[in-house]
C-alpha cells in the first residue's frame, strides 16, 4: 500500500483530492448545525414548541446513526464513489423538499432524508484508510477534519445572519446549493479507492461480528463516542442557553456558537502534525484530558457564580480542541482493527458515535428549563469527557494484554 497515493485533481482514475474529502465531510457538518441559530424562529414559523423543533436535530442524528450501519457495508461491496454520488443527489433533493414543505411534518420528513449526507463522514474516512496505513491515516484524517472544522465554525454565524436577513429558509437554500456542488465534485474527482470487495451484501454483514467482538474496536468507539457526545450535547443545549439565559438574538448566538470549532480546527492541526510521531493512543488521551479539564473549570466557575456568555462559550473551545486531538486518532484506530473492513468499521463506528450524540443531544434538551441555568449541560459534558478518558485507558490495557500474551 502506497503511503502517498497518486492524486490528480478532477481525474476519476486516481484517488480523490484532499479538498474533495474535506468537501464531503464539510457539507455533512454544515447540514448538522447551520440552521441551529434559526431553531426559535423555525418553531414560531411552523407553530410548534422549541422542544418539538429540536427534533430536527436529535431525530436527524438518530437517522444518521441508522443509515451509517448500511453505508459502510454497501460501500465495501459496491465502492465508495457510487454510494457517495447517490447520497449527494438525494441530499440535494431533500433540501429542496424542506424549502417547499407546507407544514412541520413534511419538513421533518425531508430533514430526516437529508441525513443521507452523513455518508460523507463515513466515506471520507474509509477512503483515507483505503489509501494509507493507520498512523498516516490519523494524520490525514486530522488534516481533512481541520479543513472541515472551518465549516461548523462559520456555518452557524452565516446561518444566524441569513436568518436575520432573509429568514430560516436561506440556510436550507445554502445547503441545497452546497449539495449540488458536491454532486459535481464527486462525479468528476472521486476515483474509487477500495480494491477488495465482498461477494455479496450477506457476506459483508456476516463480517460485522469480527468488529463487534473486538475490545479494541469498542474501546476506540466509546472513547470517540463519549467525546463527540459532549459536543452533541452542546449542540442540543447551547441554543436554548443562549436564547433563554443569555438573551441572545440569532445573529449573536450564531457568532458565539461557533467557538468550539476554533478549538476543533486547532486540535485537528495538531493531530495532522503529531499523530505519526506520538501514535493514536497518546493523541486520544491528550484530547480526552483537554475536554475534561475545560469542563471542570467551567463547572467551578458556574458554581462560583462567575459564568456568563463569554466564559461559557469561551471554555467550550476546550471541548472543540479535545475533540480535534482525539477524533482523528480514535477513528484511525477503529478503522485499523480490521483494515479489510474499513468501510464497515467507519459505518458501524460512525453510527455508534451519532447514536450516542443523538441521545445526549436529546438529554441536554430534556435537562434544561428556565429554572436550571447552564449547570446540567456543563455537568453532562464533564461526565462524558471523563468517560472518554477512561475508555482509551481500557484500549491501552487491552493492547498491553495482547502484546504480553
Amino acid at each position: 500500500m502506497s503511503i502517498r497515493p497518486t492524486v490528480r485533481y478532477f481525474d476519476r482514475t486516481t484517488a480523490p483530492h484532499l479538498t474533495t474529502l474535506v468537501l464531503l465531510a464539510g457539507v455533512a457538518a454544515m447540514s448538522l448545525n447551520v440552521f441551529l441559530p434559526s431553531l426559535p424562529s423555525m418553531a414560531a414559523y411552523f407553530g410548534v414548541d422549541y422542544a418539538v423543533m429540536q427534533l430536527s436535530l436529535s431525530l436527524y442524528l438518530a437517522t444518521t446513526a441508522l443509515l451509517q450501519l448500511f453505508v459502510g457495508p454497501i460501500s465495501d461491496r459496491f465502492g465508495r464513489r457510487p454510494v457517495m454520488l447517490a447520497a449527494a443527489i438525494i441530499f440535494t433533493l431533500a433540501c429542496a423538499g424542506s424549502l417547499l414543505a407546507p407544514n412541520y411534518s413534511i419538513f421533518l420528513a425531508c430533514r430526516l432524508v437529508q441525513a443521507v449526507v452523513a455518508s460523507g463522514f463515513v466515506l471520507s474516512r474509509a477512503a483515507v484508510r483505503d489509501m494509507v496505513p493507520q498512523d498516516q491515516a490519523a494524520s490525514m484524517i486530522g488534516y481533512v477534519q481541520m479543513g472541515m472544522a472551518m465549516v461548523p465554525m462559520i456555518a452557524p454565524v452565516i446561518g444566524g445572519l441569513l436568518d436575520s436577513a432573509f429568514g430560516w429558509q436561506a440556510s436550507f437554500m445554502m445547503m441545497m446549493l452546497s449539495g449540488a456542488a458536491m454532486c459535481v465534485v464527486v462525479y468528476f474527482d472521486m476515483g474509487e479507492t477500495t480494491t477488495s470487495r465482498a461477494t455479496s451484501m450477506t457476506a459483508q454483514f456476516r463480517q460485522y461480528p469480527d468488529l463487534l467482538t473486538s475490545q479494541r474496536f469498542w474501546g476506540y468507539c466509546l472513547a470517540a463516542g463519549f467525546a463527540s457526545g459532549a459536543f452533541f450535547a452542546y449542540l442540543g443545549g447551547a441554543p436554548y442557553i443562549g436564547t433563554t439565559f443569555f438573551k441572545m438574538d440569532a445573529a449573536t448566538l450564531g457568532l458565539y456558537f461557533g467557538a468550539p470549532a476554533l478549538g476543533y480546527m486547532a486540535g485537528n492541526f495538531f493531530s495532522g502534525r503529531y499523530a505519526v510521531r506520538y501514535g493514536v493512543n497518546r493523541m486520544v488521551i491528550a484530547g480526552a484530558l483537554t475536554s475534561t479539564l475545560g469542563m471542570a473549570a467551567l463547572a467551578l466557575l458556574e458554581l462560583a457564580g462567575l459564568s456568563g456568555p463569554v466564559l461559557f462559550f469561551g471554555l467550550m473551545i476546550f471541548v472543540g480542541l479535545g475533540n480535534g486531538l482525539l477524533s482523528p486518532s480514535a477513528n484511525a484506530g477503529m478503522l485499523s482493527v480490521r483494515p479489510k473492513l474499513a468501510g464497515s468499521a467507519a459505518g458501524l463506528g460512525g453510527s455508534f458515535l451519532i447514536g450516542v450524540g443523538a441521545a445526549l443531544s436529546a438529554l441536554a434538551g430534556f435537562l434544561l428549563d428556565p429554572e436550571t441555568g447552564p449547570m446540567p449541560l456543563i455537568l453532562l459534558m464533564l461526565l462524558t469527557s471523563l468517560a472518554s478518558y477512561l475508555c482509551i485507558l481500557w484500549v491501552i490495557r487491552r493492547e498491553n494484554q495482547i502484546k504480553g500474551a
